[in-house]
């Protein structure tokens, strides 16, 4: 590969990845790495202020499914933007945003705009890192594509020296290979799960997004509808269930755990699929299940499974597959139907029709 400014390789693996849109809030400092843009296909998005730059390319990456792509100032620049990057890591949203920086020779100066930019984004992002090799330019920037894309998605932060970015570099811009996490649980976990949610009479479904990133949002709604289990979205932002079904319940509270217990603690049989339990700001310290409750739990990020309380099943496992293998075990179990009723407080919005 022919060696060019890390700069300018930047936009090759761009390229490689399809990325075409950057959404950002420029510097003196990313002069040169922006210039190259005008060399380029990729789309500069320039607004007012970092944060309406992280909402915009929240907002991108949500809607195509596509990783966003930030371009934000140095210590400031990164500053104005933590608000959203908050968010943005809360609601699992694909950002790789890349903070501009004076230069790694620079780092014993203490000079206008110096911070620990890594320490400043950890607490806001999956991963944060600083190149400090131009023979490694590309394969960060790969590495936190990977990492922003892979489930439990989420912002991640590169940042970028201008020295380093000004440095040849012969790494070769390839796609990044992303991994597949359509992983489905085993035959005996589905029926142990299906056999779980079947035996119990007041059913009820939890929600989240990652119902919407798995693409599940039609499995979530047949397996509902054969448990007869009303569904609520708690880290819901997408449209995961289509709120004019009839079994949609609403959405949880998310100022007081006493909002939720409301509506679970009834509840004898439970499926939390696509998002962590709960997210609320003054969250309950004891369980707001009922003692009794059988309590499932599917996501693909094995850290939120009984994160905050216990469950009988936890499941790392894709959503959509693992949602389509309960729908058949079910009917294969009760193939004249599930019955039950509804817990109280969790009734849907409004009765199934006729």
């Amino acid at each position: 590969m022919h060696a060019r400014p890390g700069k300018s390789a930047l936009y090759e693996q761009f390229a490689a990845d399809g990325i075409t849109h950057m959404f950002g809030n420029p510097g003196t400092v990313e002069q040169g790495f922006l210039d190259e843009a005008e060399r380029s296909d990729l789309s500069y998005l320039l607004s007012l202020h970092e944060g309406v730059a992280v909402g915009m390319a929240d907002g991108y990456a949500r809607a195509t499914q596509r990783p966003g792509l930030v371009q934000l100032h140095s210590g400031v620049g990164l500053g104005n933007g933590i608000g959203m990057l908050y968010q943005a890591k809360r609601g699992g949203s694909p950002l790789v945003v890349l903070v501009g920086e004076a230069g790694v020779r620079y780092d014993a100066m203490d000079g206008q705009m110096a911070a620990d930019l890594v320490a400043m984004a950890e607490p806001v992002t999956k991963y944060a890192t600083r190149v400090v090799d131009p023979a490694s330019t590309l394969r960060v920037l790969r590495r936190a594509i990977k990492m922003a894309m892979t489930p439990p998605r989420g912002p991640v932060v590169v940042v970028l020296p201008a020295d380093v970015l000004d440095q040849l570099t012969a790494e070769p811009a390839v796609p990044t290979p992303l991994p597949s996490t359509r992983v489905a649980p085993a035959p005996e976990e589905v029926t142990r799960a299906a056999e779980t949610l079947l035996a119990g009479r007041r059913r009820l479904i939890l929600m989240g997004d990652g119902v919407s990133v798995s693409g599940a949002q039609r499995e979530l709604a047949e397996l509902a509808e054969l448990l007869n289990a009303p569904v609520w979205g708690v880290n819901d932002s997408e449209v995961n269930l289509d709120h004019t079904h009839p079994l949609y319940g609403g959405q949880l509270g998310h100022m007081f755990g006493e909002s939720s217990a409301r509506v679970v603690r009834d509840a004898d049989a439970v499926l939390i699929v696509g998002t962590y339990v709960f997210p609320e700001v003054f969250p309950s310290l004891t369980d707001p299940f009922a003692p009794d409750a059988d309590i499932v739990q599917v996501d693909l990020d094995a850290y939120e499974i009984a994160k905050n309380f216990p469950v009988g099943q936890g499941l790392v496992a894709d959503p959509r597959l693992t949602l389509a293998a309960l729908s058949a075990e079910v009917r294969r179990l009760r193939p004249h139907g599930a019955g039950g009723g509804h817990p109280r407080g969790a009734e849907p919005a409004r009765p199934p029709g006729p």
